[in-house]
């Protein structure tokens, strides 16, 4: 044989050998998706039937055995939502905090991961936390439910799950705005007014309604502003700061006329306007 005739059939068996390879490649990678996207399923069949424990072991697996495929990081979420639905809000929160952390790259995932995140800390919060009677306590739980719901709100305004959370968000600021308001008549009726102002203060420049509340075409404003400057108008009279009273009560005309608050601060400032203060 030639040298000329060896090499041309030695290139043409390598080339097809190259070709080969490339086909058994493609059809490995294939295989590889087909495979893990048929055990996501079968995991998600276990979820949807509410079998919550089968279904995290069988996600588990598809993270193991498939950790290159996008299934893997849907098994991830489906794991901690899986948490969530058993209502182990603490192991949810971990796991989507995880996820958002290894995959910040995916922003649809991951804004789905943090509005779970701000549901999960909001039902963390004790029933009990959210009725008036529970106002002394502490407040620790609904601080942190706020931060996240708030958070999600700020950097997903338009988000798909953005309106529910804005009403979650509206509800934990309420709460929070009206604990405030129980500590300053505390103070009120021990005569220490300038701690009443304080807090009055505070309420109304960490929790009083404002753009992070309110959603495209409407305002979910907590409700309580009205009822914060009157108090804060109240305080004020004791103290003798009649120009400031009369501004707290003039506010309440001014920005929140539709408030029945409105004829408590017309009062005031009627009372006021008699005895020449």
């Amino acid at each position: 044989m030639s040298r000329p005739l060896a090499l041309l059939i030695l290139t043409t068996a390598l080339a097809a050998g190259a070709v080969g390879c490339e086909q058994q490649e493609a059809r490995t990678a294939l295989s590889y998706t087909a495979d893990a996207k048929r055990a996501y399923d079968e995991a998600m069949k276990e979820f949807q039937e509410h079998n919550w424990l089968e279904s995290q072991a069988l996600f588990r697996e598809v993270k193991r055995k498939y950790h290159y495929s996008k299934y893997a990081k849907l098994a991830e979420l489906r794991i901690a939502d899986a948490d969530f639905e058993q209502e182990k809000f603490s192991e949810a929160i971990r796991g989507y905090r995880q996820f958002v952390h290894d995959h910040r790259s995916d922003p649809d995932e991951v804004g789905y991961a943090r509005s779970r995140i701000a549901e999960a800390q909001y039902k963390q919060i004790n029933e009990s936390f959210l009725l008036p009677t529970a106002d002394e306590r502490d407040q620790a739980v609904i601080l942190d439910a706020f931060r996240e719901l708030k958070g999600y709100v700020h950097d997903y305004p338009d988000g798909k799950d953005s309106a529910k959370i804005r009403e979650l968000l509206v509800e934990v600021t309420a709460r929070l705005m009206r604990h405030e308001l129980y500590v300053a008549r505390f103070y009120l009726a021990r005569d220490n007014f300038q701690a009443a102002v304080y807090r009055i203060q505070y309420a109304m420049r960490n929790f009083a309604g404002g753009p992070s509340l309110r959603g495209p075409d409407e305002s979910l404003d907590s409700g309580l502003e009205a009822e914060a400057l009157l108090l804060l108008g109240e305080v004020y009279l004791k103290m003798k700061k009649y120009s400031e009273a009369r501004e707290s009560f003039g506010t309440i005309l001014r920005d929140y006329p539709r408030s029945p608050l409105v004829v408590q601060a017309n009062n005031f400032l009627t009372y006021m306007k008699e005895r020449g203060v």
